[in-house]
């Protein structure tokens, strides 16, 4: 019956079969095996072959960039610039200092300075008298050199004024270059975010105080010194240009003294302003002096209460002509000081004051030695 059925004795239809399990325990071993070398030599290549691959990189592009990149912190942010000869031009020099922040509190300890800034032609004659003045007051004050081109100060590496110069431009006087430097130099201070007060001398100026008494002066101060008055006669009205209309009108028209010190506030507004600017460049041309005229004006128009209207750089106009009175070796006296110091009455913080003036210009460089040796008795420092 077994046999015509066609089937062996013990033979069933439904029996597993030993050898398929077999060949999966087999493939799943190789495939194991398989997945370890890969992944081992993934890594082997990473240390080893990456040596090779590297200096290929590096001599195509001269740039690796990293996959992952430390995040920015605020010391990015605040930390001035450790090189003041950048590659910026002018435009975009005004364009990066004029970024505001918008919220008023700094989230860091800021501890305000005065940007001293000199506009000159060439060499500081009247330096060792300065490098007494900032001795021992660090971090409270920034200088920034100005200089027309080619020139290149050679100070030492002790000197407050190494490495201070930034990029110049030739300027010309009464011209609206002169304008320019001046708003050079306010750009580059401002790319220090703890200059708050900028202070604008050249190389004639010296200090009347010391270093105490102006800081704290200029600190406490709720007004900006810039002289801005309306001058009726010739070498004020008689040198408005009816076509600076309508931006500036006659009756808005000021003048004044161009060295200046204003705050951070308004050193943004000078150096964003180009509303103003092109009316004054190219109306305001000699025997308009577009130093005396366009700070002056511009300010009085836009923040009129928060100037002073008035310089702290004593100058002696006294002899006429177009240039102020020049001192030079036998000039200097404690006389002559005294008579400086006896000046009119001014006010300061709507309050009157004796000390109206904080700095004097025009001094030549043969009055060095006898400033040296009368600047601890006159001017304390």
């Amino acid at each position: 019956m077994a046999m015509e059925e066609g089937k062996e004795p013990g033979f069933r239809l439904n029996q597993s079969r030993p050898l398929p399990l077999k060949l999966l325990q087999v493939f799943l071993l190789f495939l194991v095996f398989g997945l370890g070398i890969s992944i081992t030599s993934m890594y082997m290549f990473r240390f080893f072959g990456i040596q090779n691959v590297v200096p290929a990189a590096i001599s195509k592009s001269n740039m690796i960039y990293p996959c992952f990149e430390e995040p920015n912190d605020i010391e990015n942010w605040i930390k001035p610039p450790s090189n003041l000869m950048h590659r910026m031009n002018d435009t975009e020099l005004l364009w990066r200092a004029s970024f505001v922040p918008r919220l008023k509190k700094y989230p860091f300890a800021r501890t305000p300075k005065i940007a001293f800034m000199f506009l000159t032609k060439g060499p500081l004659p009247l330096a060792p008298l300065w490098e007494r003045f900032f001795k021992g007051h660090e971090g409270l004050y920034s200088i920034y050199l100005h200089s027309f081109p080619p020139y290149v100060g050679n100070f030492t590496a002790s000197s407050v004024f190494y490495k201070r110069q930034i990029p110049s431009q030739l300027v010309e006087w009464g011209r609206m270059s002169m304008c320019d430097g001046e708003r050079r130099l306010l750009a580059n201070a401002l790319l220090d975010i703890s200059n708050e007060w900028f202070i604008l001398l050249s190389e004639a100026c010296i200090p009347l105080q010391n270093f105490s008494i102006i800081y704290r002066y200029i600190s406490r101060s709720r007004q900006s010194f810039m002289g801005s008055f309306d001058e009726p006669g010739p070498f004020g009205r008689g040198r408005y240009n009816f076509q600076m209309q309508p931006e500036v009108t006659l009756e808005q028209w000021r003048k004044g003294s161009q060295w200046f010190e204003v705050n951070r506030r308004l050193a943004y507004m000078i150096i964003a302003d180009t509303t103003y600017y092109p009316k004054f460049k190219k109306f305001c041309t000699p025997a308009c002096y577009v130093d005396e005229h366009y700070f002056q004006t511009m300010l009085s128009i836009r923040v009129p209460h928060l100037l002073a209207n008035r310089t702290l750089t004593w100058t002696d106009w006294s002899r006429g002509g177009a240039h102020p009175a020049t001192f030079g070796k036998a000039d200097i006296t404690e006389a002559f000081f005294k008579k400086m110091f006896e000046g009119q009455p001014c006010d300061y913080n709507n309050q009157p004051t004796t000390v109206c003036f904080l700095f004097a210009r025009k001094f030549a460089p043969s009055a060095l030695d006898p400033l040296l040796q009368l600047s601890s008795k006159v001017f304390h420092f």
